[in-house]
Order: structure tokens, then sequence, then C-alpha cells
């Protein structure tokens, strides 16, 4: 019984073109290698499995190089990403499964690795949120601060994915660019769902595709968070937009519903004792307003309502400066959350705020 990775990596590589067919299946034999887009499983001609033996100066079988991207690795690294595995004890059962070899004893409540994950589910939102990395130095921290976001403390709910899937609406293949990950949560911090926003390269917008944002798992009434939240909270639409309002309110808890539809329906913690509407200025944001509002009262709820200069508070952030942002929230906050909540002061020379209180 093979008891380690190399063992388990070279009974692989000697059943190659096996494997290949198995989990590459997008991809066919050419000569002694086998094609295909990436380790993914992406249709294309851009990566190459070594099928056969060492030949003098070669690879040995089972070896892969991605000539696109430089990547490279062996065939435990094709199973763990082409059946978006996270975890080494899964890929290792699943090429134990793949060999018929004995399985290793699992707890009863594991779930199998055997099984991918459903297309847009939870558990697949889950599994895309554990292979993302934190924001801290990637093209997501670079993207945000060309949109005036420096401060990016609590941002744990926000990840980085340098090779993240975007399939077009129409039958075109699919292609690859980075994208910034954010966790949907529910009241007790389980994600439910994730959020994708695609990227271009330079970090200097979003990535020049139809739909540069997309949501995937169960999102009704759930958001993405920044802080857990006690007594008060602001809710919004957009992330950059409530990225925005920390810049001015770094310890505010805020959310963000990602669409005016489920703004209107997020769930309220039970310690909520005052509300904070973030409005976009457009119809479907006023309407998602109103129906929050009096589903906040109804719940004995405070309720108020944060309104932009602008189109929205990232349009703002960029067109004035955050000490208008300041002026601007200041006068639409209770007294004792100006006092609680509104920074004077935000020192960003490491991207991390210290807050010198009003």
């Amino acid at each position: 019984m093979p008891g380690n990775a190399a063992e388990l990596a070279h009974l692989l590589a000697r059943e190659a073109e096996a494997v290949c067919r198995h989990y590459l299946s997008n991809g066919r034999r050419v000569g002694n290698y086998w094609q295909v887009g990436d380790v993914r499983n992406t249709a294309g001609r851009s990566m190459f499995v070594r099928l056969t033996g060492r030949d003098v100066g070669g690879r040995p079988a089972g070896k892969w190089t991605d000539a696109a991207t430089g990547e490279h690795g062996d065939l435990l690294d094709v199973i763990r990403q082409s059946c978006d595995l996270v975890g080494f004890h899964d890929v290792v059962e699943e090429a134990r499964r793949f060999l018929s070899l004995p399985r290793t004893e699992l707890r009863s409540d594991q779930p199998s690795p055997m099984s991918r994950a459903p297309a847009g589910s939870p558990e697949s939102a889950r599994r895309l949120f554990a292979m993302s990395k934190p924001i801290v130095g990637t093209l997501v921290e670079t993207y945000l601060r060309q949109r005036g976001i420096t401060e990016l403390q609590g941002t744990g709910s926000l990840r980085f994915h340098p090779r993240c899937y975007y399939r077009p609406e129409a039958d075109a293949p699919t292609e690859i660019w980075p994208a910034m990950i954010a966790a949907v949560t529910d009241l007790h911090g389980r994600i439910t769902g994730a959020h994708r926003t695609w990227l271009d390269p330079s970090g200097r917008d979003k990535a020049p595709v139809d739909t540069p944002r997309r949501a995937m798992g169960h999102l009704l009434g759930h958001a993405v968070r920044f802080y857990r939240t006690s007594d008060v909270m602001a809710a919004g639409e957009g992330i950059e937009t409530m990225l925005s309002l920390r810049s001015a309110m770094p310890t505010m808890p805020m959310v963000a519903a990602l669409s005016a539809a489920h703004l209107a329906a997020i769930l309220f913690p039970a310690t909520l004792r005052r509300l904070y509407i973030v409005r976009d200025d457009d119809r479907a944001g006023d309407g998602a307003v109103a129906e929050l509002f009096d589903r906040a009262k109804s719940a004995g709820i405070e309720a108020m309502v944060l309104s932009p200069l602008c189109g929205d508070f990232n349009e703002d952030l960029r067109s004035f400066d955050i000490d208008a942002l300041r002026v601007a929230l200041r006068i639409q906050l209770v007294p004792e959350d100006v006092t609680r909540f509104l920074s004077a002061e935000v020192s960003t020379g490491t991207g991390y705020a210290t807050l010198t209180p009003l």
C-alpha cells in the first residue's frame, strides 16, 4: 500500500493516460502527450501531460506543464484541481479510489471527497473561497486602491483568486481572469455563497467581459460582512460602496447585500437596534431602501437612511475627498454614532487604519 504522496504519484504515472482520460476528459492524446486547456479540464491546447517514461533529458510520465501560465506539477495536482479538492487528505482518497486501493479511515462527520460540488452551490462557493488567498499585496488591493479604497482592515471576507473561470453567456469558450472573491455568510458566519468580481490584469478596472460581477450559492437574506454586528449596522448593495463608507467609519459593522432585491431581504441579527440603510441613487435602490426601512421598523429596529451626494458613496469618495465624505456623513448619523464610529484621521501608509476619535 503506498505510504506517501511520492508513491501515489508514481502509481498514477504508470496509468498516466487513464488518469488523463478520466480527469482531463476535454483533452486528447497527441503523440506521447495528453493535450488539454489547463489543469481544471478546460478545453484547449496549452497544457501537456507526459504519458510515457523518461527519455534522455526528458521528464517522467505524469509530469505536466501549462505553456500559457508556466504552471507545472504531477498527476496528484491534476486530481486536486480538476475535482476542486482543497485538503490533501481528500486528494489522497480520490487517488486511492481511482487506483482501487484501500481507503484511509474517514470520520463519520466528513463529507465524501469523491463527489464534485454542484456548480453554483454553497459547497462550490465554499471551495472557491478556500482556494483563494488574502487580498493584501494582490491585484484586489490594487483594484480597490484605484477606486479610492485604502482602509483594508477587517476585510477577511474578501480574497483573491488569480485564475478564476468566467463562462460567457453565449456558447463561447470559458475564459480565465483574476478575480476578487467575496464570501456571502449567514448570521452565524457560515458561508452560503460567493460573489466574483473579475478584474483586468492591470488592476485598474474590472475585466472587459459582459458581466464582470456574478454571485453563486444561496444569497437571499445573507450578505458579505465586514465586522460582526452588535447593536448598530450599515447595510447597502455593493461591496465597493460599503468599503467606501468604511474609509470614514472603519469600525462600524457593515454588510453588502450585492443587489437591490437582496438588500430589501437581508436578515436582522438579534442584537441589532439601529440600522443605517445605504442608498444608491436609482429607482431600484430607492425601492429596496423603502422596503428594508419598513421591515426594520416593524421589527422594532431604528432605521436611518444614508444618502450619497453622487450616484453612490464610492463615486463620492473618488469625486471629493475623505474629509468631504465625513462631513456628509456626520449630519446623517445619530450624534452618539458620530462619536463612536466617525474617525477624524485615518493613516493609510501601510494600508491599515489608525483611528483618532473626533
